[in-house]
């Protein structure tokens, strides 16, 4: 019996591996010294894998910036707007395919399956694949002679590549041509004497065809006889394999299930069918993607089931995905409270997990009885204390179904009684909520939080900048202002630091994309409404001018889908506290003269379950508790919404059930194709699709949102449309981000005309 990881987390204790990055891309590191400090990093992760006692040690799945395209450019996959002449891919080419250059867009970007992980989306089509450099096992040599560990090497698997892929007609075709340069890498590994190479085929756990399920086993037919020397493991995670008889068939070695986010479905499978006596089952067990420490008795029960259909011979041990999930460790939350802290497990803890499963599976369960009973001491010390114990919110989730969630009338009224209240143009422009947050704002911050700043004097600070970009506003020509977010670290963790059952770490950091980390609060107990938390910054800044100011708030689904949730009691009850809570905010901006009101939802498709079948359960919950947040408001009151980087067209209707009075939405990154959703349904509400990409330092030029814009109108209507970013300006500097607003308004104005003079 072996223990295994799936991944680990790339950015380091205290984001390192950010700071680096940052460094070189400002020109402050030169690539010699960045690529010498990247390696430093990556071993030191392997060592600690080494350390805790892990068997089968991943390699490969460290990154500099995304692992999806680091399987691009293995490829040699560069889109043709880039300078790329062959051969393997350069570091400067390889980041301006992710974050653009002056006269190139960004790749697109989007969700890692239902993960708050954003990966860079490989274009094919353009250039024909090759393999131009082996990197599972250069990773491979590199742990092997620097740490003697002997490694697993990482690759994300042929179809699920493709499949994540855009630009190609025919996917079959495709994978079979991708199928060579995998079976040459294959080869390559097992010339090196590499034993097991874990390939990741995540797309096994949404819903496959019957000829999709025949592709896999053509294409690992051809891995195996490739390299029948290498053990192959077949890594699936996120859901249950609705068909587990044909894939544990396929010629593999060994297969990966995932036991935590199946719903108890892999379980039942393996039951029902049993397992091959020939492979070797890697049974995720501990969650890979939340904090909580696992109750081990619980966990042991789980794997004896298991070794009851599969011997202990051929068993692993592992968490249910990759760590990249979760922060890195514990060790260092010295602030929390030992009832919380006692109760978690971040990656280095996880790992620690897996080793005692293993031991405790290899040596009785006594071997372990001390670990086994501390878990479950823990555990219980949370949920019998008063967080999660809160009569009042408890008592108020049980009478919901009198609370109206609904608007009292219907858009078409709502919306002529909000034209006549705000009096805004043909195609009003606006921004999506924060302004650039610079190095200046996040010192105040620190100074204010570390008490060397009295809160009279931040609040002074805050509202200057507030001034600042009203003004800037005013002079710039749009027509609906924000006040910026200044106070705000982070849209979800803003809120939790406001809301009763929330607790924050110091360094509980993961990647979201790039090298944007974000922290996820915990949601430990249950939720409430304490004090208001956006009232005073928006009537502050609406006092400045007399456009309207829209109040900004981050709505429930999204704080519950980028926070780490309490696991005692289903989601949808955390999501309609959270909502009920938001609902009395809004309430106190309509009470404080705020008439536009937006509650962003960007993370909403991404929790969308990957097996269709689950959908609506999760869409009618999340809009559910969307309009519990929304709808006590006045008819004259416009809710706005935001949503970005996802496929709409899978969540279409849902957007319509929200019932928000204008969403806005990101288009530009994927360079208009979401159109297509709305060319074949209609969309009777506003609605603005973003016209430039803010994850990108360019400026758009005047054509180009010109462009966009009359590509937009060609299937929406124009007395509905709003001009906006695709996002936040958060990171973003002041004076391309002024540049890019120049441009977005002129072209706002251009497109009006132009409307005004066809009329």
């Amino acid at each position: 019996m072996l223990s295994s990881n799936l991944g680990y987390p790339r950015i380091g204790e205290k984001r390192e591996w950010k700071k680096v990055l940052e460094q070189f891309w400002a020109g402050k590191l030169e690539k010699e010294d960045f690529l010498k400090q990247m390696e430093q990093i990556r071993l030191q992760h392997l060592q600690k894998q080494k350390d805790a006692g892990i068997d089968l040690i991943p390699v490969g799945d460290f990154s500099q910036y995304d692992h999806v395209l680091d399987t691009a450019v293995m490829f040699g996959l560069v889109p043709k707007r880039f300078d790329y002449k062959g051969g393997k891919v350069s570091i400067e080419t390889y980041f301006e395919i992710a974050r653009g250059t002056k006269n190139s867009v960004a790749a697109e970007m989007t969700k890692w399956f239902n993960t708050n992980y954003h990966y860079i989306v490989p274009e094919l089509g353009e250039t024909l694949p090759t393999l131009v450099e082996n990197r599972p096992l250069q990773f491979y040599r590199e742990a092997k002679q620097k740490l003697g560990i002997e490694g697993k090497p990482v690759i994300l698997g042929p179809v699920t590549f493709v499949k994540l892929s855009k630009g190609y007609h025919n996917a079959n075709s495709v994978i079979r041509q991708f199928v060579t340069l995998y079976t040459q890498m294959l080869s390559e590994l097992q010339e090196e004497g590499v034993k097991w190479v874990q390939i990741d085929e995540p797309i096994l756990a949404t819903s496959l065809s019957k000829q999709e399920l025949g592709l896999f086993a053509d294409v690992y037919q051809q891995l195996h006889e490739a390299a029948p020397k290498v053990n192959i493991l077949l890594q699936t995670y996120f859901d249950s394999l609705d068909d587990y008889e044909q894939i544990v068939s396929l010629p593999v070695q060994g297969i990966g299930l995932d036991f935590v986010h199946d719903r108890g479905e892999n379980l039942v499978s393996l039951k029902k069918f049993g397992f091959p006596k020939d492979k070797v089952l890697a049974a995720g067990v501990l969650d890979g993607r939340n904090i909580w420490r696992a109750n081990l008795d619980e966990k042991l029960s789980l794997l004896t089931d298991i070794s009851e259909i599969v011997s202990r011979d051929r068993l692993i041990v592992q968490p249910s995905s990759s760590l990249l999930h979760v922060p890195v460790t514990v060790k260092n939350e010295d602030a929390l409270e030992d009832v919380l802290k006692n109760a978690l497990a971040f990656a280095d803890e996880k790992l620690h997990e897996v080793v005692a499963l293993t031991q405790g599976l290899r040596q009785g369960k006594e071997f372990i009885q001390e670990e086994v009973d501390a878990s479950k001491i823990v555990i219980q010390l949370l949920n019998e204390s008063t967080f999660r114990n809160n009569q009042q919110v408890q008592k108020d989730i049980q009478n919901l179904a009198s609370v109206r969630a609904e608007r009292e009338v219907p858009f078409h009224i709502r919306q002529s009684l909000q034209e006549t209240a705000f009096q805004l143009p043909l195609l009003p422009t606006t921004t999506i909520g924060s302004f650039p947050q610079t190095q200046e704002v996040r010192k105040q911050r620190q100074l204010w939080r570390k008490g060397e700043l009295s809160d009279a004097e931040y609040e002074d600070y805050i509202n200057a900048e507030i001034k600042k970009w009203i003004d800037i506003q005013e002079e710039l020509g749009l027509d609906v202002f924000v006040h910026g977010e200044f106070e705000r670290t982070d849209m979800v963790e803003y809120f939790g630091e406001k809301l009763a059952g929330f607790q924050f770490t110091k360094y509980g950091w993961v990647q979201s994309y790039g090298s944007r980390c974000v922290k996820p609060p915990l949601i430990y107990g249950d939720v409430s409404f304490q004090d208001p938390m956006t009232v005073k910054e928006t009537i502050f800044a609406q006092s400045l001018t007399t456009k309207p100011v829209k109040g900004m708030l981050t709505g429930p689904i999204t704080i519950l889908n980028w926070s780490f949730v309490r696991d005692d009691i289903p989601r949808d009850v955390v999501a309609n506290q959270i909502a009920l809570a938001l609902r009395k905010e809004v309430e106190l901006l309509e009470e404080n003269g705020i008439g536009m009101i937006q509650v962003d939802e960007p993370a909403l498709r991404e929790g969308l379950p990957l097996k269709r079948e689950n959908w609506d359960h999760y869409l009618n919950a999340a809009v559910y508790a969307f309009k519990l947040a929304t709808t006590s408001v006045r008819n004259e009151t416009q809710i706005h919404t935001h949503m970005c980087y996802a496929n709409f067209e899978d969540i279409i209707d849902a957007i319509h059930a929200l019932d928000a009075d204008v969403i806005s939405i990101e288009t530009s990154r994927s360079h208009g194709e979401l159109l297509s959703a709305f060319e074949e349904n209609t969309y009777d509400k506003g609605i603005g699709l973003g016209v430039y990409d803010i994850h990108s330092p360019r400026v758009p030029s005047l054509e180009e949102l010109t462009k966009n814009v009359e590509r937009a109108l060609q299937v929406l209507d124009p007395k509905l449309f709003w001009i906006n970013p695709d996002c936040g300006l958060k990171t973003r500097g002041l004076e391309e981000t002024v540049a890019a607003l120049e441009v977005m308004v002129k072209a706002a104005k251009h497109e009006r005309e132009k409307l005004v003079v066809k009329k």
